[in-house]
């Protein structure tokens, strides 16, 4: 236990035995006229002579006649100072008089790293009996001769040693990487305007970036450094400026960071007397070399939320018993009578082949577009498996996604198996830069269910083809395809213009006859971004209208409609709204602001026992069963309820590495339907919220 406790602290401590050429050795007075490796070699040989001449063997260890090894993990401070970290000892009183010795080491000159006094951590073996420096390098020319690094002895080999000493100063290798950024929206609108500079090749709708990609326009390591805060101590600086473990050899990088979402608030009107949620995980991201990267986080959570958002929660709860379905999390439990237990995962594995290519293997969520929200592929839903290929050349970025969904409604096959049933999709998205100011996007995607063990079907994984052909061709029954259209304009460096269209199914004769069909399934959105507005830097204001008309994402076959864990893989909202947002973003140093507001129509069902149809806006009913009408179709057909969200938020950014923030928001919604029913009637909610969260991906609370 003791072994893997110091491994632990070691990995914590991010030791390493040499550095990169940016970063010069502490340096001794005897040390001052050597350079490079000669000063390396000073330093230790210098601190190795004073353990020699001050180290007093404890007399426990005397009459044991004890051999062995005591390992010391110190720190050369930025002042020169020396401070001890942890000793591995046999014997208590070794590890006190190791403390005590490298106590009295003078101060010395800090190392410096890109010419600044910096921090240092090392490790040292102290041999016993005690031996000076000249004793181990005569030692060493008995073993092996002169020659250290290419002669062997007696069949012995130093690969371990060159493996143990192979370390090096953390120099944040993820920022240039090819792993994934985290998508927030929050955070991606920090870069966001560098990307979309007029005249960049960037691809900016498919959704998470890597770094990779980002860093070719926003130095990332640069905006880091710009934020670290005068931290001495090893907590400190951890809490504030670092990664909790951070560790970087030759060729390999690894981090790993706790991960919270502590938030206490009131919501008001309430059942509860509180809402809070209680999030602890744990992140670990890293890489092997240049092409291949990998990141995992486990969530452990619980929590209550605004009376809303809970029945919510309840109304797209899974068939088996668990109450609820948490929106963008998964399926949880009950957890003290009223509250929910909802445990969650994220994870991908990354692999970079040349520059045109980016695999990756995933359990997590995707995002179409270039606005807040996405009518072609949202990020709403639960995390699913997935598997992508990147394919980036000329002008052209071609993401082809496969993804693994579920189905989690009480249907015969889940109460025959007591498993949900499976289904698929697939998706392609073309982003081509037609030039320098103007994007085009094609985007198309398929649904299909896993009947008679149908499986995955190789169908649909060519990633050149047609789906809505396919789909044709195997019957209308055997999947469920929708195609799709954005596009952006640059109009100057401040100022982007965006769009979306959505269509699901589309009858021309219907259309030309201007009767308002229910099979004109489509829905689009217009949105513009103002960067650094009104000369105010870092000041983003970005408006967006969605508008989705009823039926649209549902299927004649529920299974395989639009949506995943009961919710819907477009926009939240489902179908039949309309949807007007404003958002401001604002950024200084480690403060921020948001501010957001939402106005729309939504069409809700009635489910009454006097009005039982189907007006289009759940996408989990069969459009075929019960529908309300066959022409004449508008968007708030139904029980039409007017929106209204407000949502503002301010706080302090505590560490870059993991994205936590200090925060507090405050809530306003407003839901007025034309008639009260049991699920919708009219109610205004005020919640309040303080917290502190690492914002690590997007949760929407405006429903």
């Amino acid at each position: 236990m003791k072994k893997l406790f110091f491994l632990l602290f070691l990995m914590a401590q991010y030791t390493f035995g040499q550095v990169s050429n940016s970063e010069k050795f502490p340096v001794f007075p005897a040390c001052q006229n050597t350079l490079d490796k000669d000063l390396e070699n000073c330093f230790y040989n210098q601190i190795q002579d004073f353990v020699y001449s001050n180290f007093q063997i404890p007399d426990v260890v005397k009459q044991k006649e004890y051999k062995g090894k005591v390992i010391v993990l110190f720190e050369v401070d930025s002042t020169g100072t020396f401070k001890v970290q942890y000793v591995d000892a046999v014997y208590p009183q070794l590890a006190e008089e190791s403390k005590r010795v490298f106590g009295a080491l003078p101060k010395i000159e800090p190392a410096t790293y890109n010419g600044k006094p910096t921090y240092t951590k090392y490790t040292m073996h102290i041999a016993i009996p005690l031996q000076s420096a000249a004793d181990l390098a005569n030692e060493k020319d008995k073993l092996y001769g002169s020659n250290h690094d290419a002669v062997l002895l007696k069949g012995e080999s130093d690969e371990f040693e060159n493996v143990e000493n192979n370390y090096r100063k953390f120099s944040n290798p993820h920022l240039s990487s090819n792993l994934n950024i985290p998508f927030s929206h929050s955070f991606y609108s920090q870069f966001d305007d560098e990307m979309n500079q007029v005249g960049t090749n960037s691809h900016t709708g498919s959704k998470p970036f890597t770094y990779a990609e980002v860093s070719k326009y926003y130095d990332l390591n640069e905006a880091y450094k710009k934020l670290e805060l005068n931290k001495a101590s090893w907590l400190g600086r951890k809490i504030f400026n670092e990664n909790l473990v951070a560790i970087q050899g030759k060729d390999y990088w690894f981090t790993m960071n706790p991960v919270l979402d502590l938030r206490m608030g009131k919501a008001d009107p309430s059942t509860e007397n509180y809402t809070f949620v209680n999030t602890r995980a744990i992140q670990i991201q890293g890489g092997l070399g240049s092409q291949f990267n990998f990141t995992a986080s486990i969530f452990e959570s619980q929590g209550v939320f605004a009376d809303y958002y809970n029945r919510y929660a309840i109304s797209i709860q899974p068939s088996g018993g668990n109450p609820a379905i948490i929106p963008g999390i998964g399926i949880a439990k009950k957890f003290k009578d009223t509250n929910f237990d909802f445990p969650s995962a994220d994870a991908n594995i990354t692999y970079a082949p040349s520059k045109f290519f980016n695999l990756q293997l995933g359990y997590s969520r995707n995002f179409i577009g270039d606005g807040y929200r996405s009518l072609l592929q949202g990020d709403g839903a639960s995390p699913y498996p997935f598997f992508k290929i990147n394919t980036t050349f000329w002008k052209i970025k071609y993401t082809n996604t496969y993804m693994w969904l579920k189905d989690v409604r009480p249907t015969d096959v889940v109460l025959e198996t007591k498993t949900y049933s499976t289904k698929f999709m697939a998706n392609h998205y073309l982003s081509w830069n037609v030039s320098k100011k103007w994007n085009l996007g094609f985007f198309e995607s398929v649904v299909w269910a896993n009947t008679n063990d149908r499986g995955f079907d190789m169908s649909f994984v060519n990633p050149v083809i047609f789906f809505r052909s396919v789909e044709f061709s195997s019957s209308s029954k055997s999947g469920n395809a929708v195609l799709g259209l954005t596009t952006k304009l640059k109009w100057n460096n401040s100022v982007n213009f965006y769009g979306q269209f959505l269509l699901d199914e589309f009858a021309l004769g219907d259309m030309k006859s201007g009767e308002k069909s229910w099979r004109n399934k489509y829905g689009y959105q217009i949105g513009a971004k103002y960067y650094n507005a009104f000369g105010v830097s870092s000041l983003l204001l970005q408006a967006e209208y969605n508008r989705v008309r009823p039926y649209t994402y549902a299927h004649s076959n529920p299974l395989t409609n639009y949506g995943h864990n009961n919710q819907s893989m477009g926009h939240n909202w489902g179908s039949n709204f309309n949807e007007l947002t404003g958002i401001a973003r604002y950024t200084r140093g480690r403060l921020f602001a948001n501010a957001q507001v939402s106005v729309g129509v939504r069409g809700f069902d009635f489910d009454t026992v006097g009005d039982d149809l189907n007006y289009g806006s759940n996408i989990y009913k069969d459009y075929d069963d019960d529908r309300a009408f066959e022409k004449g179709v508008e968007i708030g057909q139904g029980n039409k309820t007017k929106m209204f969200i407000a949502d503002f938020q301010a706080g302090y950014l505590v560490n870059p590495h993991t994205n936590l923030k200090v925060f507090g928001n405050i809530m306003y919604r407003s839901m007025s339907p034309e008639v009260d029913t049991v699920a919708i009637f009219k109610e205004n909610t005020t919640w309040f919220s303080v917290g502190l969260r690492a914002d690590v991906f997007n949760w929407y609370f405006d429903y």
